[in-house]
């Protein structure tokens, strides 16, 4: 039996080691002109020399697919719905879902719009991920995820590139799940406790459309909506304000926290174009980084890019839909789904002239009137052009007619580069909607009059170039005043992360590097700030329980840090969402909740109100605002003594806020996640509204969204890069470079990352 278990063990460890990349020695890619040099430096980053545009995408490809194949397989199954054919019956809801948005779709209408030169360099790159593919199946070496998946991955094409692309701008979000929920508060409340929860307060007060109510909790139940917190931070800063004299970049997008990370870093060089950042597993170029004149960074702008149509279907004929009254044909598109173990579905999605019909999932919801989508996303788009084109770019001009083909989603790009110039473009496909109509509510899809205008000119987006200040900072906050001619958002992020990093910026001078990422790891609150002693103002003269006068004691005292080792972030931020609890748990179902994304800022607006004076109906029909201020207070209390003890002294925030950065098979059995996952959960500082972001579940305090990627760079060296890809570079769970940034995530340490490597493991890919 020993012997036995010893031969196994053996066995298993060899397999499990055969499908680690291979960073040194030759690999003969027979397809390739010539021979391409790769250095992996010591943290797991590849830098690939080619002489060739042909060479250097089909070495990416070879890489990335040696990093990360399990990953890309995960994503554009995802993307394409077709997760069902490996996992079965458990993902039919969410691949009828994506098969309905429909992003392969999108994507192979964007492949048709493509230059020949770039679909090119898709092919290329595709040539690349197969000639790994190829090899790895020849020789059984496949990542073990694939033999835990049962299935070996299909050959890549250029469609499985783009539709990761689309897939980003479906998981950067759109507003389409905040117009559903405030269709439903509409139907559920009185207008004027409607309204409340609005946005914006609408000028013209909206009304229900269309005689049959639609059930929105139902019609959306499987629906798949993005984490409400994907946003982001950048900022570039003038040569006037730093100690180089040359601008400094800033740039940390904030998405899902996970293993492997999201981005891959990689740097990319031949005898014209040397450029270094970060790309998504799948896709070829640097989206993210720098090149040797020029760097930028991006957040999400957050325009109003989706828009729900009411549609009323004919009764007599369950595939027209009414439009100008007149009925039209729906084009009816077949989506065989098939299922691992099961039988395939025989499903079809259903599009009218707005968009594919999104409530169907409710079947006899709203009988003939149904919900459409128009998605900015749905339409062919160029961005992997424009990526190609800006990783070439030597100055703000070049840089900004490459973004010109980078439409969806849309960004706030921020640039600097060595001639000294900083610059802000909010860049993308943003709807004109007619006058009067803002995207609060679904439309009537059968009015012409509620079509889109066409988009924003290019030359008209919101744009900024060396301003007077000396920086332009973004953080998914409103980015545009009340003069510009034009609708952008109805919901931008709370300000708190905008407004400490302005603050920060206006006040310093000869700023460094050093500085730089001090600021992105920075943990001050100031929704704390502004809340904390409006709070205890009005509870000064309300009797409580000996514990809650130490709480508020304590909050008194605080700096307004989210620091791991405060228990005021704590009490901070438990006491919020007892708020939340008291003034909307009861009256608004959990179905719906999940559509009432950003629901922070009208919570805080609600409490502004309050406190002023002001009359809220949500407020006032809880007591007031020291009842609701009392009462969540105590609850927060009670909860946290059950927790962690009655002495709020011994408190800490990172007793309940943490990371982990979980694999996505180590939820199946915890065997796989000791080996997946391997570290334990670390305790970590911030929130989500402080420049440091980390988004939380609110029921078990892991931190599931913020800085996927971090990114400092002085313009007067572009040799050196910094960088935090948390948790680590590679995908591959016995690979030193797996894990290896989780602790530097949590505690802001940066690797540095150069143009030209000098040291490193050496592997050649030569031509047959």
């Amino acid at each position: 039996m020993l012997i036995i278990t010893i031969t196994a063990f053996l066995f298993v460890n060899g397999y499990i080691n055969k499908s680690l990349p291979k960073i040194e020695g030759t690999i003969t890619l027979p397809m390739l002109e010539d021979e391409v040099l790769v250095i992996t430096d010591e943290h797991g980053i590849p830098h690939i020399k080619a002489t060739s545009d042909h060479d250097l995408y089909i070495a990416q490809g070879y890489l990335q697919a040696q990093n990360r194949m399990f990953q890309m397989e995960l994503s554009r199954r995802q993307a394409s719905g077709t997760l069902s054919e490996v996992v079965g019956e458990a993902a039919v809801n969410q691949d009828k879902y994506f098969r309905t948005l429909g992003l392969r779709r999108a994507a192979e209408k964007s492949y048709d719009i493509y230059s020949e030169e770039n679909k090119q360099v898709l092919e290329w790159f595709a040539n690349g991920v197969n000639a790994y593919m190829e090899e790895a199946i020849d020789t059984n070496s496949l990542p073990v995820e694939f033999l835990l998946m049962g299935a070996n991955p299909e050959p890549w094409t250029p469609i499985d590139s783009l539709t990761i692309g689309k897939f980003m701008a479906f998981d950067l979000g759109g507003n389409w799940e905040r117009q559903a929920f405030n269709y439903d508060a509409l139907n559920r409340f009185d207008e004027e406790k409607a309204y409340e929860l609005f946005p914006n307060y609408p000028e013209s007060k909206p009304t229900i459309i269309g005689e049959d109510e639609i059930d929105i909790a139902a019609s959306f139940e499987h629906a798949v909506i993005p984490h409400a917190f994907n946003g982001s931070n950048n900022w570039v800063v003038s040569g006037e304000k730093t100690d180089s004299g040359l601008p400094l970049l800033a740039d940390d997008p904030h998405l899902g926290l996970a293993t492997p990370s999201i981005w891959l870093q990689m740097h990319l060089e031949t005898d014209d174009m040397n450029v270094s950042g970060v790309i998504f597993a799948g896709v070829p170029g640097i989206i993210l980084g720098h090149n040797d004149q020029i760097a930028w960074g991006v957040t999400n702008t957050g325009p109003d890019v989706q828009q729900l149509y009411i549609e009323k279907r004919n009764p007599d004929n369950p595939n027209e839909y009414l439009y100008e009254e007149q009925w039209e044909e729906a084009t009816i598109i077949d989506e065989p789904i098939r299922v691992k173990d099961g039988e395939t579905i025989d499903y079809q999605v259903v599009e009218t002239r707005n968009g594919p019909i999104v409530s169907e999932f409710a079947e006899d919801s709203g009988k003939n009137t149904v919900l459409s989508l128009r998605w900015t996303a749905l339409d062919p788009t160029t961005e992997l052009e424009a990526i190609l084109e800006i990783n070439r770019a030597s100055n703000w001009d070049e840089f900004e007619k490459g973004l010109e083909k980078f439409l969806v989603p849309a960004q706030n790009f921020v640039f600097a580069s060595t001639d000294g110039t900083i610059a802000y473009k909010a860049n993308g496909l943003i709807p004109i909607y007619q006058e009067g109509e803002d995207a609060l509510l679904p439309l009537p899809g059968w009015e012409a009059e509620h079509e889109w205008q066409g988009y924003i000119p290019f030359d008209e987006l919101p744009r900024v170039v060396n301003p007077d200040k000396g920086f332009i900072a973004t953080a998914n906050n409103k980015i545009i005043g009340e003069d510009y001619p034009y609708h952008i958002s109805n919901v931008w992020a709370q300000p708190y992360r905008f407004e400490r990093i302005a603050e920060v910026l206006e006040d310093t001078d000869r700023l460094t590097v050093e500085d730089m990422q001090a600021l992105q790891m920075d943990i001050t609150n100031l929704q704390a700030r502004e809340f904390v002693p409006l709070f205890i103002e009005t509870l000064k003269d309300v009797e409580l329980g000996s514990n809650e006068e130490r709480a508020l004691a304590s909050l008194e005292e605080w700096n307004f840090m989210d620091h791991v080792d405060f228990e005021q972030p704590l009490i901070f931020h438990h006491w919020l969402d007892e708020m939340e609890a008291i003034l909307y748990h009861d009256e608004i179902p959990e179905s719906v909740m999940g559509l009432f994304g950003s629901r922070g800022q009208t919570t805080d607006e609600l409490l502004r109100k309050a406190i002023k004076g002001e009359t809220s109906i949500w407020i006032e029909e809880n007591g007031g605002i020291e009842s609701v201020l009392k009462d969540s207070l105590e609850n927060t209390i009670r909860k946290l003594s059950e927790s962690y003890g009655e002495d709020v002294t011994t408190w800490r925030w990172g007793d309940f806020h943490h990371v982990h950065f979980d694999h996505p098979l180590s939820g199946i059995h915890p065997v796989l996640a000791y080996f997946f996952n391997r570290e334990d959960p670390l305790p970590v500082g911030g929130s989500a509204v402080t420049p440091m972001a980390a988004a939380y579940n609110a029921n078990t305090g892991e931190v599931n969204h913020g800085a996927s990627w971090r990114f400092v760079i002085d313009t007067s060296d572009m040799n050196v890069g910094y960088h935090i890809v948390g948790p680590g570079q590679e995908g591959h769970f016995r690979s030193e470079w797996y894990h290896d940034q989780l602790d530097n995530w949590v505690h802001g340490e940066y690797h540095v990352t150069t143009l030209n490597p000098e040291e490193g493991k050496t592997l050649q890919l030569v031509p047959e």
